[in-house]
């Protein structure tokens, strides 16, 4: 049985513009198990930044329960919910959200300065974040002196500082060229894989959210639909679109002759 990281559980979220009352979230239920890597698309105003302030700990819900490692978050007063945002969430932004005045070794031990561990073990786990990240050699550099991919490629270095229970990312690729778009997919899908890390990313970009495992559609505030996504190939060895059986260097699957690899190449085989 899967392990759940993450529940929220008949979760509505309410905000109040002058008289009237907007329901952003309604009734919704999702469970995020450990290890997955999962995309949450939806049209504008469907809620999905605000279920990801919820998920993160940075709003709390109107009703219902959000549970993360087994912790009803959604009671919690706003000091223990500092520490959970700090130690068992890593969150990834659109805009980087790097200190300028700070290099990237320096942005990514930050979040490990509050901790009890001494500043010779955060700065060796910075550097080795950086490595993971494709980036040494670059650890001097402040944001400016990097290039957008890379500087996302820090703030995912920066997320994963405290070794968090899930990362959480908002449109991590909204900033990026085309390159650098599917660079920082492969990398979370590469950190999925070989770490365990477990992700969930809100996209409004199809392409990128078929590189997940699991896609989840949110429409008024609820989620409206499910479906498998391409990383099951790489992940599980199986199909996404039919469950049969592939081969590591499939490029499409042998039963159904779709595209597993490189949906930017195909756009309607992962739209449909």
């Amino acid at each position: 049985m899967s392990e759940a990281v993450l529940k929220a559980e008949h979760v509505s979220k309410n905000f109040k513009m002058g008289k009237r009352e907007i329901q952003a979230l309604s009734d919704l239920n999702l469970q995020v198990n450990k290890g997955e890597f999962i995309a949450i698309m939806g049209p504008s105003g469907s809620g999905k930044t605000t279920l990801l302030n919820v998920l993160g700990c940075l709003d709390k819900p109107t009703n219902g329960k959000v549970v993360l490692d087994e912790v009803d978050v959604a009671k919690l007063p706003e000091k223990k919910l500092c520490k959970i945002r700090r130690n068992k969430i890593g969150f990834i932004f659109q805009t980087f959200n790097l200190l300028p005045y700070l290099n990237a070794i320096e942005n990514v031990e930050l979040p490990m300065e509050c901790t009890r561990k001494p500043k010779s073990e955060r700065r060796d786990r910075a550097r080795k974040l950086l490595e993971l990240v494709g980036l040494s050699g670059r650890e001097g550099h402040r944001p400016q002196r990097l290039s957008a991919g890379e500087q996302q490629r820090v703030a995912i270095a920066r997320a994963l500082a405290n070794d968090p229970a899930i990362i959480l990312a908002d449109e991590p690729t909204g900033n990026l060229d085309t390159e650098n778009k599917y660079e920082i997919v492969r990398l979370l899908a590469s950190l999925n894989i070989n770490s365990g890390t477990t992700i969930v990313m809100v996209t409004h970009d199809s392409q990128v959210a078929a590189h997940t495992e699991r896609l989840l559609f949110l429409n008024d505030g609820k989620i409206t639909k499910e479906k498998l996504g391409l990383h099951l190939a790489k992940k599980k060895l199986m199909c996404p679109y039919c469950g049969s059986k592939v081969q590591p260097n499939d490029e499409r699957c042998p039963n159904c002759k779709k595209r597993l690899w490189n949906p930017k190449e195909d756009p309607d085989e992962t739209s449909s």
